[in-house]
């Protein structure tokens, strides 16, 4: 019997793989995708494939990721910094940024959703941020802020959605600054991400906020 897939888009060194390795350990083929694979090839290994995929394009998404996907993680962003804050952004910036950080999740969402309604079950989690909580305290990063506040509104009314389909979307939402060797280590935010998926059926998590 083959091993389900859980598909990461966004896939690099940090939270993308150690949820990478923490899926692979868990059962599952982890297809790892990223916009130049070929920087991210020594984090492959047993059970982790790499494969191209532009998260600004939809088209892309689509024919990279296998139909039959049993887990999407979304952990891709984009971010802008403006030091002048938020009044420094350029509207197209923040547009192209958005069509990272939340336009690619839905795009990614809706390649994987037809297998999903088909076999009448399947995760999909995003990576949120603290900054969705509180975007005030680094303005500088506000394109950011932005995409993340967008992205959790877009785990929870997907949620809503697909909970009763047996469908279960949701944000692990990083409340902290990732850092190897600290309680917001990769691999400890990597257990978040399984434990949401884990979820029992009728008690799917719409978020589950990292505090480290």
């Amino acid at each position: 019997m083959s091993r389900p897939v859980c598909a990461i888009v966004g896939f690099g060194a940090g939270v993308g793989a150690a949820v990478a390795r923490r899926f692979a350990a868990g059962g599952f083929d982890v297809l790892g995708l990223a916009r130049d694979p070929s920087r991210h090839a020594g984090l492959a290994g047993p059970g982790i494939k790499m494969a191209m995929a532009d998260a600004a394009d939809p088209s892309s998404l689509a024919q990279a990721l296998p139909a039959g996907t049993e887990v999407l993680v979304y952990n891709a962003y984009a971010a802008t910094m403006a030091q002048g804050g938020p009044s420094s952004l350029s509207p197209e910036a923040i547009t192209a940024d958005f069509a990272v950080n939340v336009a690619g999740a839905l795009a990614a969402a809706r390649a994987v959703l037809p297998g999903m309604r088909a076999a009448v079950r399947g995760t999909i989690l995003f990576t949120g941020g603290g900054l969705a909580l509180d975007p005030t305290g680094w303005l500088p990063a506000a394109s950011l802020a932005i995409g993340k506040a967008g992205l959790r509104s877009l785990a929870q009314t997907l949620h809503a959605e697909l909970a009763p389909q047996n469908i279960h979307a949701g944000t692990v939402t990083i409340a902290g600054t990732v850092a190897a060797g600290t309680a917001f280590d990769p691999d400890r935010i990597a257990e978040a991400f399984w434990d949401l998926h884990s979820d029992p059926p009728g008690g799917f998590r719409a978020e589950l906020i990292f505090r480290g």
